[in-house]
């Protein structure tokens, strides 16, 4: 059984756009929140983080991995392709 991917993302960050870039390299299937202009989305994604307000935010089967540098981080490390297991 896949993971259960979700990214909080805003169109235009950089970060964002990094992140996804990778799960589409590694043919993983995530559900995005976008969250431009969402206070709500942000406020959920901010609750769900444990405070943190910048994006992208991702969770990994309801666990919050953190952003970018951190799942690139898992990536280096060979960590990654066990989560998403």
């Amino acid at each position: 059984m896949a993971a259960s991917v979700e990214i909080y993302t805003w169109r235009a960050c950089p970060f964002c756009i990094r992140a996804k870039q990778l799960l589409d390299r590694k043919g993983v299937n995530y559900v995005e929140h976008g969250i431009d202009g969402d206070r709500e989305g942000r406020a959920l994604m901010a609750s769900k983080s444990g405070g943190r307000t910048s994006v992208p935010q991702i969770f990994i089967n309801d666990t919050h991995i953190g952003g970018c540098d951190e799942l690139h981080g898992l990536e280096r490390s060979g960590q990654l392709d066990g989560l998403l297991a």
